[in-house]
């Protein structure tokens, strides 16, 4: 079991930028893909962004193309979310998660049975 650990969360003003970090450890990341999902109050968890182990390739919502990248570094188990160009709709909780990568639906899925998620860290942007 992959155990989850984010980090980088806060307060900032709308336009602003933050770098959401996700620390990993219990077990290698080999074929493992690790994506972001995020929960406001009130709001069915969304999925965000997400890094394939198979080629590396990126995904995004729609909401977060061109505003945030995700990265992952394996030798440090972790990965990384930065979030440029703020707006007060991304205010939410943001969760990590780790799961085999068997797929993109698999991946993006925001079922909370599958893989590994982290508690999660806040995110509030202010208008």
């Amino acid at each position: 079991q992959v155990q989850l650990v984010e980090s980088g969360g806060g307060l900032v003003q709308a336009g602003g930028s933050l770098r959401l970090s996700c620390a990993a450890s219990g077990r290698t990341f080999s074929n493992y893909a690790m994506a972001w999902f995020r929960q406001a109050p009130g709001k069915e968890r969304e999925f965000v962004a997400a890094i394939r182990w198979i080629g590396r390739s990126t995904h995004y919502t729609d909401s977060a193309k061109g505003r945030f990248t995700i990265s992952r570094d394996n030798a440090k188990n972790t990965q990384y979310l930065q979030m440029n160009s703020l707006k007060p709709e991304d205010t939410a909780m943001y969760y990590c998660a780790a799961r085999p990568d068997r797929g993109l639906a698999y991946i993006t899925s925001p079922a909370l049975d599958l893989g590994s998620w982290g508690q999660g860290t806040q995110v509030t942007v202010s208008s």
